[in-house]
């Protein structure tokens, strides 16, 4: 009972705020461009550099879990190639979906909420690594002309590379400082969530089929590798409950926005994101079960 409590504590409040963007959306259109800019242009960059700065993040600590994470990534795209021809879908629609996880929208505030402030940087450090192979090889498999040096000259790349300069050389801006830009970063988290609500009242059933293949090839090949994983890399409690979490994730949002971008089945893509996240709450309950 205490452990289905710990669960609740942390799903219900991030569900709730999905609900209320979703509740929102049907009642009105909200127009998110400039929501989703100010979000990746200012609040993501903002929250990256203040929790990879931070004092009490030390990099060298989550070496583990950061290899973790990589190997999820690359080895959830060489899984899901075959897994493509397999069922007959275009390896540049599926791969990019299962490679790469919600771990912006929905990963961070769990993990804050699973495992506390404590533990966030390491958080933070996963959706940073990740969004470095999305920016550049998730680019191009996507699309063989995607410009990844566009990509990598983001706010939220130069935040995250600025963040990993302070985590080493421990050269940082004053703690005042830090303190504002940890204020308007931790805005970055309910947005997020709400944002994700609105985009859930686009699910339909079109694509039906192939997003549900995108929807639990994500979570299910991430689990395969994830398990046996940490228990090669030795983690033990809250990393190895954040290498779970991360895997068990749903697919990025972001990567709809690469789809679209580049013409790669977005329609395909978004039906495989919607689902997705519909059924992370099988998934991530699953997660923290095993992780908390």
């Amino acid at each position: 009972m205490e452990l289905l409590s710990r669960i609740a504590d942390v799903i219900i409040p991030v569900f709730l705020i999905v609900a209320v963007g979703y509740g929102y959306a049907r009642r009105k259109v909200p127009d998110m461009a400039v929501f989703n800019r100010i979000a990746l242009d200012v609040l993501a960059p903002v929250l990256v550099y203040s929790a990879l700065a931070s004092r009490d993040f030390r990099i060298t600590e989550h070496l583990p879990l950061l290899i973790g994470g990589t190997v999820l990534i690359l080895g959830g795209g060489l899984l899901a190639w075959p897994v493509a021809k397999l069922f007959g879908a275009q390896p540049r629609t599926l791969v990019p979906v299962v490679m790469f996880n919600n771990c912006g929208n929905m990963g961070l505030p769990l993990a804050l909420l699973a495992f506390g402030p404590a533990h966030f940087g390491a958080a933070v450090a996963l959706f940073s690594v990740s969004n470095l192979f999305h920016f550049s090889i998730g680019a191009r498999i996507t699309s063989a002309s995607a410009r990844t040096r566009d990509l990598l000259t983001s706010p939220l790349m130069i935040g995250t590379a600025l963040g990993f300069f302070s985590a080493l050389t421990e050269v940082r801006p004053p703690d005042v400082m830090l303190a504002g830009f940890k204020l308007l970063g931790d805005a970055l988290l309910p947005m997020m969530l709400f944002a994700l609500g609105v985009r859930l009242t686009a699910l339909n059933r079109s694509g039906l089929a192939l997003g549900l293949l995108g929807a639990l090839a994500r979570p299910l090949i991430g689990l395969a590798i994830a398990i046996p994983l940490a228990w090669a890399l030795g983690l033990e409690g809250a990393a190895r409950g954040q290498l779970l979490l991360f895997a068990a994730l749903p697919p990025a949002v972001m990567q709809f926005m690469l789809a679209d971008r580049y013409h790669q089945e977005p329609d395909k893509v978004g039906a495989m994101i919607m689902l997705g996240n519909a059924l992370a709450v099988v998934f991530v309950p699953l997660a923290l079960a095993m992780g908390l």
